[in-house]
Formats: C-alpha cells, structure tokens, sequence
C-alpha cells in the first residue's frame, strides 16, 4: 500500500493541474486554427502552380509555333518580292513572265493561308499569355496570403510555447521534494490514463472520472490513515482527500 505525506498528496493535485495545462498548450500548439490554414493555401499553392507549369508550356509551345508561321509566312512574302521584282525588271520571255505570274498567283493564296494560321495561333497565344498572367497574379495572392499566415502561426506558437517554459518552471518548482513513490505512482497513472493521474474527492465524486463512488467506499476512504494514498475504485486514480467543509 502506497503512503505519503497528505501535504504532498494535496500539491500532487496543484502538479496535475499544471500537467493538465501543459497538456492543453501541447494540445493548441498542435491544432492551432492557423495551422490548417497553412495547409489549405498549400494545397491551393500546389494546385495553382501544377496549372501554372501547364500554362507556361502551353505559352512556350504556341510562341515556337508562331515563330514557325511567321517564318513560312516571311518565307512566302521574300518569294513574291523576289518574284515581283523580275516581273518588274521584265527579265525573260513571255512564257518565263507567264510562269512567274501564276506562281505569284499561288504565293499570293498562299500567304493567306499562312497568315490566317500566324492570327490563328496569335489568337490561342494571346488567350493563354491572359490565362497565365491570371494564374501568376492568384499564386501571388496565395503566396501573400501563405506569408501573412505564417507570421501568425509563428506569433501564436512563441506565445505557447513562452507560457509552456512558464508553466513547466512552475511544475518542476513544484514537484521537487515530494514523495517519491507518489509521484512514480502518479506518473505511470498519468500515462495510462490520458494524462490525468491525480484527481481531488469531493463529496462522494471522483473528479477525475466524474462518478460517484459507493458510500462504503467513500467512508472508508475518509476514516483511513492520512498518509494512506487512496485510489478511485471506478477509474483507478490516485484520490485526494480534501478537508471537509465546515458545517455551519
């Protein structure tokens, strides 16, 4: 059977309270609303990037091929004037003129062609060169938004984290020097009980589980030895006895 001093049995349940706070930072520092924040505009970030890598290949694509249509239509057009200018100098026969006529002709169709194809493609291009200044302007946004987020989160944690170095000074103040064996006790109930090792007994409730005991239980509890550590027969913690009220 356990004993300890019923003063260290009443500053085991100031130590638990403590324990319990440093449970509940942990707790915040964990599941801080900001942090679910930070990964929802990460899994934005992501999916805006993923299409921005789309839409700049897509860019990059449509811009080589207008260089190739515009180079087919400067290709046609130096053939015309090439051809033009012979036609003006008069050079060869009627039959050479004739000829350089119907190839002009089919030059001149041509172009037209290859420049319906070059505003085709400029057209697409100008469509996507918009569609990426938009997704660049939405990352910038996110990105913003990312950063304003992590001051907050970092502001919110070095204020845990500050209050939990004060709490565990103050746990560690507090515990020093109390029994031994209470607090092995305590801790290895503490971990197998959710956190919560030590609990007061107030009336005939265990305020660590919340029931109420047996009044058998209860009396007995009460009328043993001070030094006696007790334990809560519904949930197996260590119960503190604590001085009855006065009655009036």
């Amino acid at each position: 059977m356990t004993t300890a001093p019923p003063e260290d049995q009443r500053r085991l349940l100031d130590v638990q309270a403590l324990d319990t706070r440093l449970a509940q930072l942990a707790h915040q520092r964990r599941s801080h609303p900001v942090l679910a924040r930070l990964t929802e505009l990460d899994s934005r970030l992501a999916d805006v990037e993923t299409s921005l890598v789309a839409s700049r290949t897509a860019v990059k694509d449509l811009r080589r091929e207008l260089a190739k249509a515009e180079g087919d239509v400067e290709q046609v057009r130096s053939r015309a004037a090439r051809d033009q200018a012979r036609m003006d100098a008069g050079q060869g026969s009627a039959k050479d003129m004739q000829a350089l006529s119907h190839e002009m002709g089919a030059l001149s169709r041509r172009q037209g062609e290859l420049e319906e194809v070059e505003l085709e493609i400029m057209e697409r291009l100008e469509a996507h060169e918009g569609a990426l200044a938009e997704l660049d302007a939405a990352a910038d946004v996110i990105r913003a938004q990312k950063a304003e987020a992590q001051a907050e989160r970092d502001a919110a944690l070095a204020a845990v984290d500050a209050e939990a170095r004060t709490v565990a000074e103050q746990r560690a103040a507090l515990a020093t020097g109390l029994d031994a064996g209470l607090v092995t006790l305590y801790d290895r109930l503490r971990g197998q009980l959710g956190g919560l090792g030590a609990a007061a007994l107030r009336g005939r409730r265990c305020e660590g589980c919340r029931l109420e005991l047996n009044p058998t239980d209860v009396e007995a509890i009460r009328k043993a030895a001070p030094e006696q550590v007790s334990r809560c027969e519904e949930c197996g913690r260590i119960l503190v006895r604590l001085p009855e009220p006065a009655k009036g």
